[in-house]
């Protein structure tokens, strides 16, 4: 039987980090923020690129990371992020300067996501890039199929919980809905789902128009 820890392993070395994603990450660990891992940003860049994102939102903004990440498989895009903490907006306003992502490419806003998303318009974005408040997620992830056009797609990161989701043992609130994301999403018709393991494990929901479902 392969060693899936050996696989992880090997996924995780074979990821060539771009440099300015390498020294944004640098810079987020200094701040204390948890910028996703570069296997899961370099799959969230190929989905941003064969889906040709044009207009993205980030909920969290991982200090520029995440937001880096999608960019560069998009880089026509537009990416609006969303944080409550200015400091990490502020990171991440130098690490797009830094990697001379143009100003109107760009849209940072300061606010809790559970009050900025009701007011953005619907079936509008390619791409939500779901990572703020685990506590939030089922929400967050409501709004994004809210906000994704048909054939969008809603990316949430983390959602193996740091491996509590696979432990049958554990039943505390966090782990619970992280199960019932998966789950749900995995049995409906409004949405094809796919779950990878990489990293930190990344859920992807691309929606169905509805006369496919």
């Amino acid at each position: 039987m392969p060693d899936q820890d050996a696989d992880r392993r090997f996924a995780a070395e074979s990821v060539v980090e771009p440099d300015h994603i390498a020294r944004a990450r640098a810079a987020a660990l200094e701040l204390g923020a948890s910028p996703i891992s570069p296997e899961v940003g370099a799959q969230a860049a190929v989905i941003a690129a064969s889906s040709a994102a044009l207009n993205i939102v980030e909920i969290g903004t991982g200090a520029g990371v995440s937001g880096l990440w999608l960019l560069h498989g998009s880089p026509r895009a537009t990416l609006t992020t969303i944080d409550s903490e200015p400091e990490h907006l502020g990171a991440a306003r130098q690490a797009f300067a830094e990697a001379r992502v143009p100003a109107a490419r760009a849209r940072f806003i300061t606010g809790r996501a559970a009050q900025v998303l009701p007011r953005m318009n619907e079936a509008s974005y390619d791409i939500v890039f779901v990572d703020a408040d685990p506590e939030g997620v089922i929400e967050y992830v409501e709004h994004g199929l809210r906000l994704v056009r048909a054939g969008g797609t809603v990316l949430v990161p983390r959602v193996l919980g740091g491996g509590s989701v696979s432990d049958p043992v554990r039943r505390d609130p966090l782990t619970a809905a992280y199960r019932s994301l998966i789950q749900e999403t995995q049995s409906s018709s409004a949405v094809i789902g796919a779950l990878s393991i990489v990293g930190e494990g990344l859920l992807q929901l691309t929606t169905l128009p509805a006369e496919s479902r």
